[in-house]
């Protein structure tokens, strides 16, 4: 019988535990994908005793079919395209569409999230990726690219739920993945959480202005 957290805290403590062995590494960081995977990697953080931040992706929504993933983008002018838009035949004008909308909020969220705060260095670092769940990978898959692109040293993708073929598709791309199940049936991440509400833009905030404390801003 699949896993089933209460929430997302609660999921997040179960996660660390599959990640104790980081557990005060050195030249770590937990790196939360907005919004759901913040309090997630929150968790994660706190237990593991290691610095928070965020890498922020976005998922391009299939037109009409918003909730199923065609790719996903992520800072960095990182892009990852599914096969699923040559088998629906999506054309590259409404693929095009897709992007410059979700290139715009991930800007939003960029600005609204760190509040001029300079995103961390990741070259050199191990970094862990955490999400609340993975259905089709993409979002964490873009985030893999991105963190390789900041030179990172080792990246460990992690999240509480994934279906099998996101895990399989994580363990290509990252160099540790790290789940606390992977059920036979999935459905959907919110299968396995009794509370799986939105998280909100202040919540974000909420979980990441401990961590910004001590970084410093931009120069204005």
């Amino acid at each position: 019988m699949a896993v089933y957290f209460t929430d997302r805290q609660e999921a997040g403590k179960a996660l660390a535990k599959e990640l104790l062995h980081y557990r005060h590494a050195p030249q770590a960081i937990v790196l939360g994908l907005p919004r759901g995977g913040v309090p997630v990697a929150f968790e994660v953080a706190r237990v593991l005793r290691l610095p928070l931040d965020m890498m922020l992706v976005r998922k391009l929504g299939l037109p009409g079919q918003e909730e199923l993933a065609m790719g996903a983008i992520a800072n960095g002018d990182v892009k990852v395209l599914s096969n699923i838009i040559h088998e629906l035949g999506v054309s590259p004008r409404e693929v095009e569409s897709v992007l410059i909308a979700e290139r715009k909020e991930l800007e939003r969220r960029t600005r609204e999230y760190r509040q001029g705060h300079l995103p961390p260095s990741l070259e050199g670092k191990t970094v862990i990726l955490v999400d609340d769940g993975l259905a089709t990978g993409a979002n964490m898959h873009a985030a893999v690219l991105a963190a390789r692109k900041k030179k990172a040293a080792r990246i460990i993708a992690a999240a509480p739920v994934a279906s099998r073929n996101a895990a399989a598709l994580l363990d290509e791309v990252a160099d540790e993945v790290a789940f606390v199940d992977i059920p036979r049936h999935f459905g959907g991440v919110g299968q396995f959480y009794k509370d799986f509400s939105a998280t909100t833009d202040d919540e974000v905030k909420n979980f990441l202005n401990p961590f910004y404390q001590e970084i410093p801003k931009e120069h204005s």
